[in-house]
């Protein structure tokens, strides 16, 4: 039987294709509020404008009657041909747009010029719809049309086809459904079943530290499904030359900026890689996208099933008087959103505010500044959990340090015997010229912390840098924390001398740290050195790691490795509450997000306003438990000035 072909629209592109198919199919052209019949095997939306209200109704449409369809259409000098939608997949003309236009440089005007134009106002015909354009276009349209009909696979399953329309030039951009999409999203509501958490076993590989998969299975679609410069979750990268190790930024186009997520190894391909997972852990924290919202209401109604907000610390009441702060204070009447997250503690699904469990950078109903902090991928959601635990542990264990002004241990990293971090220390010195110091910020729980600065040897650039890293094993914890010292190198040397009266007014004024990057520049200055004399003192004796760390316990499994954790946890009452932040984006490829909260850890914040000190009584508690103090801080004795944190 000789299939059945609709077309759908008028122009140049509609009558080239028509009268290409015509010759060896049933093709039938209409408009889209017509009847359609049964016998239609393939629908095709053609125009040589670009009218986001047809695309809409046909999806409608075609979706109801089950029938696949493809669209082609000009827009701005670009042809756009895809995706081939089918009915019951996820993945549509919606999905596609929305990758397209959040990827390009003019998103914020496109998206609302999209708006405007789906309430039904049509576009004139693109001035480059040329008869040769459309000739073109034709041809790929038709090709893809008998594939399909033949029933092998489609080239736009789940692609576009774009057109240079001036050079005739084509490429194919994969792009991702979009979880949310109103049209075809499979998430399912959040439930508390969703939220609870049994941990399953999860091997290590073996010479990869606490990793369950391997950046050589990785990179195989890494770079294919997750970065392109006009449909991908990222759309650009970079290669900065300039750093002691190989540095890699990749852009996140979000819809009112862009993002830049760096990765940093020994060679610039796991750069590029550890970077697109960076993004993606990025973009799995930006707002629920594997199950919908569903739980609205106060505190007070939910207190017996909820996390009590104030147990993670707020802001100064001096902060919240403020008419410009952007957060309010929290209100136990007030309703707010709530997302399901599990407590290891209770061993229970438990509620967590979304503000919370997601950023939070100011707006609506926001009660507190909220960072990425805690969030992790892996290749398991046990992977994922541990490397959320020790980011939150790092980062408490940096801010404790500063806030409590503890006079660490300084290491020796030549203790360690280890080759690898001899030649990174080394390298920091003879390449980038700075001297790297170690010291043990190991807190009451045991899990290694380290507070690594790099001080310029010359008198030029950025003076101080500051960074952490928390392992089980100490030696991957110092690793951890030299990449991140070298990405604060060479970048900010120009801009320090350019803005140095700026800084200053911050060494006056610490209220004057504003952003993350403030928080960096500001101890960049020479003068703010002393500071850091409770750590910098180098009258203390040299300790080596066999003398400040244990010998870590092997596990083979990360399961094992994190039920020991959670134990040591247990005896201290530190509540671990996991979030899972997967998305179908991610999870196509057998990778998990979370979000780790342990309530009563210091939070990190950039801005010394958004600071949240007040009531966590760990940060006047725990500098007595090691020993550093006699008896609990007051807070009237926390250093007072913003952590060094870059």
């Amino acid at each position: 039987m000789t299939p059945h072909i609709l077309i759908v629209g008028d122009g140049l592109l509609a009558d080239y294709v028509y009268d290409h198919l015509s010759t060896n199919y049933l093709v039938k052209r209409q408009s889209m509020m017509e009847e359609i019949s049964d016998e239609i095997e393939l629908a095709l939306v053609l125009d040589d404008a670009w009218h986001p209200s047809i695309h809409q109704k046909a999806e409608e449409r075609f979706r109801f009657s089950g029938i696949p369809w493809l669209r082609g259409f000009v827009s701005f000098g670009e042809g756009i041909i895809g995706p081939l939608v089918r009915q019951g997949t996820s993945g549509c003309s919606l999905c596609a747009d929305k990758r397209r236009l959040i990827a390009g440089p003019d998103r914020v005007e496109m998206w609302l010029l999209q708006a405007r134009m789906g309430t039904g106002a049509g576009g004139l015909r693109d001035a480059w719809s040329s008869r040769s354009g459309m000739f073109h276009m034709a041809g790929l349209i038709c090709d893809e049309v008998q594939k399909v009909l033949q029933g092998k696979p489609s080239s736009l399953e789940d692609s576009m086809f774009i057109t240079n329309l001036r050079t005739l030039t084509n490429t194919s951009h994969f792009f991702l459904p979009d979880p949310l999409c109103p049209v075809c999203s499979p998430i399912p509501e959040d439930s508390p079943e969703l939220a609870r958490i049994s941990l399953k076993s999860s091997p290590k590989l073996p010479g990869a530290g606490y990793r369950s998969r391997s950046m050589e299975e990785l990179k195989t679609v890494l770079v294919d499904d997750y970065l392109d410069d006009r449909t991908g979750i990222m759309n650009g990268k970079i290669e900065d030359i300039r750093l002691p190790f190989a540095d890699v930024l990749v852009n996140m186009p979000l819809f009112g900026a862009d993002e830049g997520v760096a990765g940093r190894t020994n060679s610039y391909e796991m750069s590029e890689l550890t970077a697109i997972l960076e993004g993606l852990e990025r973009h799995c924290g930006i707002e629920p996208q594997g199950k919908r919202k569903k739980v609205r209401d106060s505190y007070h109604h939910l207190k017996d099933i909820a996390l009590n907000p104030t147990r993670v610390g707020l802001h100064e009441d001096e902060q919240y008087a403020k008419s410009d702060f952007p957060f309010k204070r929290f209100n136990p009447d007030t309703p707010i959103n709530w997302v399901w997250g599990y407590s290891f503690l209770q061993e229970r699904p438990i509620l967590v505010p979304e503000l919370l469990a997601y950023y939070s950078l100011g707006y609506g109903e926001g009660f507190a500044y909220e960072t990425s902090n805690g969030c992790a991928l892996g290749g398991s959601v046990e992977e994922a959990i541990f490397h959320g635990i020790m980011e939150v542990v790092e980062r408490d264990s940096f801010l404790v340090t500063w806030y409590a002004q503890l006079p660490l241990p300084r290491l020796d990293p030549y203790s360690a015997n280890d080759k690898e971090l001899e030649l990174m220390v080394d390298r920091l010195r003879d390449v980038a010229g700075y001297d790297v110091y170690f010291y043990n910020s190991t807190m009451e729980h045991g899990i290694p912390s380290i507070w690594a600065v790099a001080k310029n040897r010359s008198s030029k650039g950025v003076n101080l840098i500051c960074a952490a890293g928390a392992s089980p094993d100490p030696v991957r914890a110092a690793k951890s924390s030299i990449y991140e010292l070298a990405g604060m190198m060479v970048r900010h040397d120009e801009k320090l001398e350019k803005n140095r009266k700026q800084y200053e007014e911050m060494l006056k004024n610490s209220f004057a740290v504003r952003t993350m990057e403030d928080h960096g520049m500001l101890y960049g200055l020479r003068e703010a050195e002393e500071r850091l004399n409770f750590l910098l003192d180098v009258t203390r004796p040299l300790r080596t790691f066999a003398e400040e760390f244990k010998q870590p316990p092997f596990h083979a499994d990360l399961r094992d490795e994190l039920q020991d954790i959670l134990q040591t946890f247990r005896q201290l009452d530190l509540e671990v509450i996991v979030v899972d932040q997967t998305t179908p984006v991610t999870k196509r490829n057998g990778l998990y997000c979370v979000k780790v909260l342990i309530p009563g850890m210091l939070p990190m914040t950039f801005g010394h306003h958004l600071t949240r000190v007040k009531g966590l009584e760990r940060v006047r508690q725990v500098p007595m438990k090691l020993g550093f103090t006699k008896q609990p801080l007051s807070y009237e004795q926390l250093n007072p000035y913003p952590h060094p944190f870059p």
